[in-house]
C-alpha cells in the first residue's frame, strides 16, 4: 500500500513537470517604430514587436511606417532538430524543461521616393496616347464642374 502511493505521487510529480516547446518571432525594424501586420492584416504591433507562433512553415509579415516604403515579408521558419517526427513528442511531452524557440527577423526600411506632380501627369499623358493610339476607347471624364453640379429635375 505504502509503495504503491509512492509510486502514484511520482507519477504525479512527473506530469506536473512536463516541458513544452515555446516558439516566437521577434521583428525589429531600421528605423524602430515601423507597424507589423500579420498574414491576415491584423497588427500585431511597433517594431520592436513580437508574436507567438504554433507551427513551422511561411509567415509573410506587412511592415508600415511613416515616410518608409511598405513592405510585404515572406519568412519561412523551418523546424529544428527537436522538431522532426517522433522527436517533436519527446521535446513538447517528456522533457521537464521548457525549449524556447525564439526567431529574429530584422528589416531596413527604404525611404519613400516623392515624384513630382510633374512626372504624374506626363506618365498619364503618355498612357492616354498609347491608349489611342491602340484602338481602345476611354470613357470621357466627367468635368469637375458638371460633378458637383445635381441632376436638373
Amino acid at each position: 500500500m505504502n509503495r504503491s502511493l509512492v509510486i502514484c505521487w511520482i507519477i504525479a510529480a512527473c506530469s506536473v513537470q512536463v516541458g513544452c516547446v515555446e516558439r516566437r518571432f521577434v521583428i525589429t525594424t531600421d528605423p524602430p517604430g515601423a507597424i507589423v501586420h500579420d498574414e491576415r492584416g491584423l497588427p500585431i504591433g511597433a517594431a520592436p514587436a513580437d508574436r507567438q507562433f504554433v507551427y513551422y512553415g511561411r509567415y509573410r509579415f506587412t511592415l508600415v511606417h511613416d515616410g518608409f516604403q511598405t513592405q510585404v515579408i515572406e519568412e519561412e521558419a523551418k523546424a529544428p532538430w527537436y522538431e522532426w517526427f517522433l522527436l517533436d513528442f519527446i521535446s513538447e511531452n517528456v522533457i521537464p524543461w521548457t525549449i524556447r524557440d525564439v526567431r529574429r527577423f530584422h528589416y531596413a526600411m527604404q525611404p519613400t521616393q516623392l515624384v513630382p506632380p510633374e512626372a504624374v501627369l506626363q506618365n498619364a499623358q503618355q498612357l492616354r496616347e498609347r491608349g489611342l493610339t491602340t484602338g481602345i476607347q476611354l470613357p470621357n471624364a466627367p468635368s469637375p464642374s458638371s460633378a458637383l453640379m445635381p441632376p436638373a429635375p
